[in-house]
């Protein structure tokens, strides 16, 4: 449908003046030499942004990086990125990450981080050597270890095992990660984890240090669930009940993962999508990083009550997600690629389908958070058709691509795709081979909602969720029955289907008339975007003053809205079970009251 499923991300550091060089470093003349200049980027006043630059001057390969630096007693890093930064009361180090270790001959890469304080770096050190271009040593970071193996799983411990990492001058310890938090240091590779909480999910990864106190990648994770405890059971039946998680409503609409807790529909959902990774070139990649798995959070915002730390191995919604998991054990997370902004990657990804699915369980699989996701979701808007852009990969296009993610992904993991509900005769359903591709997907996330809007500006004025057709609806086939009705002849199992559920409204203004029909001068105003606006809001705001076609509308002076409310979405609830649907999935939990009205309703209906 059309709409947009994406808003503008806002970023976390203001983008001010470039300030000047601070005068660490010079050229240097020697074969195996680098430099390391260091530049201040922002100042804010109460804090100030910094980069440092790592140039290899010589001739030969640089294998990696540690610069190092003293700061004056109350000046000191926050947060940091493309580098591993530590400290020693007012000494700092900053250490490659695993992928930018090395630096060919004329070669430069950056890394950056927040401070506070006034003051700028001194005694500059590059691999223990100067910074202004002297020779410097290459000492290599050490391999990933194996991924753990655990044995011995008790009430309240477990025995982890793993290979062992290799490095050119030697491996000294590990660090074992728990969750993403260092819990020990061990220099053997096993490693028994006591103090633990009976009936409890953990994920434990192992990274390596070598004798220069270098650490390597971190290994695979191996999820362990200690015995005992009651775990929480998951909602009756199989029943799915999804809702999707914007990447960017971290930002303006200041809505995170706890958020899911405090308003109580943890509880009464079974799956979450995280909204969207991009494609690009044809591969799946991370959209913002920054949000999705570098953004530091308090221990107040965050999940489990614990702040992150500045060098934890994972911060972000991932992290939260991955709190939320074990506090919540039910709950799968799928991580979803596309949307209405981010289609238009589609086509070139469909044309090597396999190549595409490598690159996406790349991304899901990322040793930082694989963890954290137990499928993936396509929502391609749209195939062999037009949404933001047009389409023209064929018919058999989206059937090619689900098969090439489930043979990549395998019978363990979700494949999963949002779908238009277009039930027109010759529409967007007609336009690709939906039934062929069913049997690659677990379920389809069927967006029935967005079907009118202003995107009429001059209306009529209808709801932009119908559950069934009406006299006087603007377009055939444009309702949620028939395009399940549709979906079921192509041969899609009713199970494979959830009903689509939006938690927010589309208005027009300029509408004097209170039943559906009238004529319009455009949108009506929203908080974000002209004729869109949140059910938190129009509940209030715009009280609803009748129902059609299983949807609510208002009439207020001269706006017009249409959306869900829980009297509603219970009605949609039945209709689904009638017809042997698999569940329901809604866009998106921020639209809801902080009280979860919305989730509770299709918790209820659905039960």
């Amino acid at each position: 449908m059309r709409f947009r499923h994406r808003a503008a991300a806002g970023f976390a550091t203001l983008l001010l003046p470039l300030a000047g060089l601070v005068g660490l470093a010079s050229p240097a003349q020697a074969a195996t030499s680098a430099t390391a200049s260091y530049t201040k980027t922002q100042d804010w006043g109460s804090g100030f942004e910094g980069k440092w630059t790592v140039k290899n001057t010589g001739t030969t390969t640089l294998s990696s990086w540690t610069v190092e630096w003293d700061f004056p007693s109350g000046t000191s890093v926050t947060s940091a990125w493309d580098a591993d930064v530590t400290s020693s009361g007012t000494h700092w180090s900053a250490k490659n990450k695993s992928w930018n270790g090395t630096l060919a001959p004329g070669a430069s890469v950056s890394f950056g981080f927040n401070g506070t304080g006034s003051g700028s770096p001194a005694s500059c050190k590059l691999n223990g050597g100067g910074c202004d271009g002297g020779s410097v040593p290459g000492d290599a970071p050490p391999s990933a270890p194996g991924t753990p193996t655990a044995s011995g799983i008790t009430d309240t411990s477990v025995k982890l095992t793993w290979s062992a990492a290799t490095d050119d001058k030697g491996v000294k310890n590990y660090d074992v990660l728990r969750d993403g938090t260092k819990v020990a240091t061990v220099t053997a590779t096993s490693y028994t984890n006591t103090g633990l909480t009976a009936g409890t999910d953990y994920s434990y990864t192992v990274q390596a240090r070598d004798t220069a106190d270098q650490t390597g990648p971190v290994s695979g994770a191996v999820k362990v669930r200690t015995t005992g405890g009651s775990q929480e059971p998951p909602p009756a039946g199989d029943t799915i009940k999804l809702g999707y998680f914007t990447e960017w409503g971290v930002y303006g609409r200041n809505y995170h993962v706890k958020n899911l807790v405090t308003s109580g529909s943890a509880s009464k959902i079974t799956h979450i999508n995280y909204a969207f990774g991009n494609v690009k070139n044809g591969q799946c990649t991370v959209d913002d990083t920054y949000a999705a798995y570098d953004k530091a959070y308090t221990a107040d915002q965050s999940v489990s009550g614990t702040a992150d730390t500045w060098d934890q191995p994972l911060r972000g919604t991932f992290n939260q997600l991955r709190q939320l998991k074990t506090k919540y054990p039910h709950i799968k997370v799928l991580y979803s690629f596309g949307g209405w902004t981010y289609s238009g990657g589609f086509g070139q990804a469909a044309a090597n389908a396999t190549a595409f699915a490598k690159s996406c369980k790349a991304v899901v699989e990322d040793p930082r958070w694989a963890d954290v996701f137990d499928g993936i979701d396509i929502d391609w808007e749209y195939p062999n058709a037009c949404g933001l852009t047009c389409d023209t990969s064929g018919p058999a296009a989206f059937r090619n691509l689900s098969q090439a993610l489930r043979a990549e992904f395998g019978p363990d993991y979700l494949v999963t795709a949002a779908i238009t509900a277009d039930g027109s005769s010759g529409g967007k359903i007609d336009a690709a081979d939906y039934g062929g591709a069913a049997q690659y997907l677990d379920w389809y996330n069927v967006m029935t909602y967005d079907y009118f809007g202003a995107f009429d500006k001059d209306g009529p004025t209808a709801p932009h969720s119908p559950l069934t057709s009406y006299p006087g609806i603007p377009q055939a086939g444009f309702n949620s029955a028939d395009a399940i009705t549709k979906l079921k002849a192509k041969g899609v199992p009713s199970a494979k289907l959830l009903l689509g559920i939006g938690f927010y409204g589309r208005g027009w203004a300029g509408v004097t008339q209170s039943a559906p029909g009238g004529t319009a001068t455009g949108a009506a105003p929203g908080t974000y975007e002209a004729g869109i606006e949140d059910y938190k809001v129009l509940k209030n705001s715009c009280p609803a003053t009748g129902t059609i076609a299983g949807t609510a509308y208002a009439h207020c002076g001269s706006t017009w809205w249409s959306y869900d409310t829980p009297a509603t979405i219970a009605g949609k609830m039945t209709w689904a079970k009638n017809q042997g649907l698999g569940g329901a999935f809604f866009w998106e939990f921020s639209g809801d009251t902080g009280n979860g009205e919305l989730v509770t309703a299709i918790d209820d209906g659905l039960d």
